[in-house]
């Protein structure tokens, strides 16, 4: 108990050294992870000028990679498109946020999903291979 309340006193101290931008940052990152904000993502050649592609909506994207970037769109409440370019010297991309959103600059958001620890199970065969198994 006593190692979760120094923890607990550490991490509120070090959220007391970030400053408002940093925090309020944090918090539009993670809303859009969790597909509530709505954003136009572009994609653009520099050397034709051209559009590549645009996408627009509850989108979030993954530039963890150098050469290809993610992006994860909601499309319906239990609906998905994933959309995957490569980068390269004269392809980039940007991201615009279309709407405001109310985040706090005073608390971080922190979102707990205890259903991405638990595995989700398919068992694929006869019904009668599921039923032994299940005996």
């Amino acid at each position: 108990m006593k190692k979760i309340i120094v923890l607990c006193g550490l991490l509120t101290a070090l959220a007391g050294c970030d400053n408002d931008a940093r925090v309020a940052s944090r918090n539009l990152s993670q809303a859009a992870d969790m597909f509530e904000i709505n954003r136009r993502i572009v994609f653009y050649n520099g050397i034709t000028g051209d559009y590549m592609l645009s996408l627009e909506g509850r989108c979030s994207f993954d530039a963890q990679n150098a050469n290809k970037l993610d992006v994860t769109c909601k499309t319906g409440p239990k609906e998905y498109k994933k959309h995957s370019l490569g980068l390269s010297d004269n392809v980039t991309y940007f991201s615009e946020q279309l709407d405001g959103e109310d985040v706090s600059v005073y608390h971080y958001k922190v979102i707990f999903k205890p259903q991405t620890i638990l595995p989700d199970v398919d068992f694929k065969g006869s019904t009668e291979a599921v039923k032994d198994l299940v005996k």
